[in-house]
Order: structure tokens, then sequence, then C-alpha cells
């Protein structure tokens, strides 16, 4: 058994993009950073390998691993090109580098879970608000 197993093309791609592209825009503050799937597919010296580029940065185990979120990806139909632009929203850091945070609309899911506790409760509500509206602008029509 080797002491060591060589890299995997598809790890090298996820570490080259990693290293030279999301921590130096974490350490910067940004909070997207833009990767052309070419430039990476040139970068490692690949030949014929750009659906192994574009796989690996469309992979969920890559944005976990370092806190992205994939907030666009521009390009042909195909999504298998040089000029395929992966842009990532940099969510947290796990050096804490000074990362941007998540966004604070997040923090309000699930708030208001238990305002209407019965089925068709929130029917009632807005029945309710209809009719005052109606009665205000009745009032203010005559």
């Amino acid at each position: 058994m080797p002491a060591t197993q060589p890299i995997k093309a598809a790890d090298a791609v996820r570490q080259y993009v990693l290293t030279q592209c999301i921590r130096p825009a974490r350490e910067r503050g940004d909070r997207d950073v833009s990767v052309t799937a070419g430039e990476v597919h040139k970068a490692l010296g690949l030949k014929n390998r750009i659906p192994l580029v574009c796989a690996a940065l469309r992979s969920s185990r890559f944005h976990a691993a370092n806190h992205l979120r994939l907030k666009d990806v521009t390009g042909p139909p195909s999504g298998m090109s040089t000029t395929v632009k992966f842009t990532f929203e940099i969510l947290s850091s796990a050096s804490g580098l000074g990362a941007a945070a998540v966004n604070p609309l997040w923090n309000l899911r699930g708030i208001a879970k238990d305002v209407f506790e019965k089925p068709g409760e929130w029917e009632d509500l807005i029945r309710q608000e209809r009719t005052q509206l109606s009665d205000i602008q009745d009032k203010i029509g005559q």
C-alpha cells in the first residue's frame, strides 16, 4: 500500500480555487468571488477536462466545505465551457478571517410560526382586516 495517494483531479481543482481565489477574497473581506472555468483549467495545466472543472465547482461538497453559496453561473447553455463563470457568495469563515455574515433575513425564518395555530385562522384575520379597511374607506369617501 503506498504511503501517499495521488491527488484526484477534482480535488486539485477545488484546492486550487480555494487557495488562489476563495481564501484571498475572504482575507480581503469580499462578499463575492468569481471564478472562470477556463482560467482554472489553464492554471492547472489540464487537457480537455473542462467538464471536470465545472462539476468540481458546482459540487455541494465544495460549497459546504468552504462555506460558500453558488450565486450565479453564466456561460453557454451547456454549462461546460472555458467561458463558464461561477460567482460564489462567501457565507462565513472557519478560520475567522473577517468573512461576510449570512444574510440577516435568514434569522427571521420561522419567526411567526406560532402566530396562527389553528388552520384557517389567518383567513379569518384577513377577512376582519379587509372589513375594517372597507369601513375606513367608506368613512373617508363620505
